[in-house]
């Protein structure tokens, strides 16, 4: 399997980038495209032991940047690390693309150039968040932040598929994100997809609240890009203060404490692994004909590693001609959607 990897997406990109994908190529066996300004990129390898391993650069003389718009730079700039990275997925060079640079560059270089599955309306991104009970995914985290109930209901089939497929969960749980658990409540919009996604063929149990996320009560949780994006960054930001405020009191705290502290710090290792986003790479872009993982934009080399290893799995698992076929199978639930 071969995954391209844009190397010039990234606040510590094409560094980090670079030596993620060389890690990928290590510890998962994956060969890796990276492109990028193939100048640097090969300054970068050259001081790293990249003997033997299936790692090729393809130039590219152009990024783009976070403050750009994502479309209207999609379609200038034709020479833009993510633009060429994708097209050597719909040239089928590779099965697949991990990015971490702009989001909506990635989003929109998916959707110009790979195309969305016909009958979804709008692609979601579905981020893994971690719980007591495992992984809660959650979409969209932020491609569309102006969703319709058809929208919703398509997300929530597509995150399914996915938790069916790649997590490997019998019948997952889908919730709908609510103000609360009765049918009636939330606004137009969580109403009528709630209606939608009551007659879909997927284990809809209901709405979900803000509390049921962290809690693991659903395997999937619907919501539109703009409350998934705000939801998505608040519990990052919570656990690294959670986390601060641990250390905080520990190093202000009595002699016993700090030897209490110091007997389960292989615990709240344990713990800051299960949180930490560098563990799951980065989210998958549903709802495209081809396999897209989009990752933080501040990713360290762990992350893009396992991003790569992310790619692999969902390439693995067919999902995109799983979500063909579901919506060949299930037209009238996504009526209105084209």
């Amino acid at each position: 399997m071969k995954i391209t990897v844009d190397a010039m997406g990234g606040d510590f990109a094409p560094k980090a980038v670079v030596l993620g994908a060389i890690m990928a190529a290590k510890k998962h066996q994956a060969e890796i495209v990276l492109v990028g300004d193939e100048a640097v990129i090969k300054d970068i390898i050259a001081k790293e032991n990249v003997e033997n391993l299936p790692i090729e650069i393809k130039n590219a003389t152009e990024v783009i940047g976070m403050d750009e718009h994502p479309a209207d730079a999609v379609r200038v700039k034709k020479d833009a690390s993510v633009v060429v990275a994708t097209n050597l997925v719909k040239e089928g060079v590779c099965d697949a693309v991990v990015s971490a640079g702009s989001t909506g560059a990635a989003v929109a270089a998916a959707q110009l150039i790979l195309k969305r599955i016909r009958g979804i309306g709008r692609p979601a991104i579905a981020t893994p968040m971690p719980t007591p009970k495992g992984v809660t995914l959650m979409l969209d985290s932020g491609a569309n932040v102006d969703s319709k109930p058809e929208h919703l209901a398509q997300s929530g089939i597509m995150g399914s598929l996915y938790a069916e497929h790649v997590q490997k969960k019998s019948k997952p749980r889908v919730g709908l994100l609510n103000i609360g658990e009765e049918e009636t409540k939330g606004n137009e919009l969580t109403k009528e997809a709630y209606a939608l996604l009551k007659d879909a063929d997927i284990n809809f149990i209901g709405n979900a609240e803000g509390r049921d996320v962290p809690k693991g009560n659903f395997d999937v949780v619907v919501c539109d890009g703009f409350i998934g994006n705000v939801v998505l960054k608040f519990a990052e930001s919570m656990a690294k203060t959670i986390f601060f405020l641990i250390k905080d009191a520990i190093k202000e705290g009595s002699l016993l404490g700090k030897l209490g502290a110091f007997l389960l710090m292989p615990t709240l290792k344990g713990l800051a692994k299960r949180l930490d986003v560098a563990e799951y790479g980065g989210a998958p872009l549903l709802g495209v004909q081809g396999y897209v993982i989009i990752s933080h934009g501040s990713s360290d080399e762990k992350t893009i590693s396992n991003a790569v290893r992310a790619a692999k799995a969902y390439v693995e698992s067919n999902v995109v001609n799983h979500i063909k076929n579901a919506l060949t199978e299930k037209k009238e639930t996504l009526n209105g959607s084209v």
